[in-house]
């Protein structure tokens, strides 16, 4: 039976959502950490982070440069997740890096689950394909999701709003800090978030960090 890419990597969503960076860190030191081979910018929220990451690609585009864009889910394809210059990755490009992924996985014991390995899909692919900038999209959350492995030059948060309460908690000040949990060390936060409870938190987290909050 011919082997499935895509079928094999949606199978993987049988271990479930898994929080945390060591399997992102282990996983990615294997191919010499791939996501510090080019720029990036992160984008978290509740709503409209995945046009706000489409508008900020295509921005960079507009400016002439080569530009990958992370997002999910996606509405038809897979390949729709994972483009550069808005052109979505092929279906062989797919195919090779999933099995290269795969026995990195396997030869190294480091079980991946779904977001995982596709967000080390999109690293390897913007690397090798040398993008100048990535904007990437949080999966889930944002302070332990598989995205939060990189050191973006700016850290966007759209807003925040009731979502995944199992897993972020009941709280709308709880869903903010986890979604907070991009804020990273001197490198700024924009917002579009309205709640001034939320926005407090945020500015005392880029004060606590040193980073410049713009809203």
């Amino acid at each position: 039976m011919d082997f499935n890419p895509v079928k094999y990597m949606f199978e993987l969503e049988r271990f479930g959502i898994k929080l945390g960076l060591k399997t992102m860190q282990d996983i990615l030191q294997t191919f010499n950490n791939p996501q510090n081979n080019f720029k990036s910018i992160h984008v978290a929220g509740t709503n409209g982070k995945g046009s706000t990451s489409n508008f900020i690609a295509g921005l960079l585009q507009n400016n002439g440069f080569k530009v990958g864009l992370y997002t999910s889910p996606h509405l038809k394809k897979f390949n729709e997740r994972i483009k550069i210059n808005n052109k979505e990755i092929a279906d062989e490009e797919i195919s090779n890096l999933v099995l290269e992924i795969k026995k990195a996985s396997e030869e190294n014991n480091i079980p991946l689950t779904f977001f995982e390995f596709t967000t080390t899909l999109a690293f390897l692919y913007f690397a090798r394909n040398k993008v100048e900038y990535a904007v990437i999209e949080v999966g889930l959350g944002g302070r332990l999701d598989a995205t939060n492995i990189i050191t973006p030059l700016v850290s966007v948060i759209t807003n925040i709003n009731y979502d995944h309460q199992h897993i972020l908690g009941e709280k709308l000040i709880q869903i903010a800090e986890e979604k907070a949990g991009i804020i990273k060390d001197k490198i700024p936060l924009i917002t579009s978030e309205e709640n001034q409870e939320i926005l407090d938190l945020f500015k005392n987290i880029c004060d606590k960090k040193n980073s410049r909050f713009v809203k």
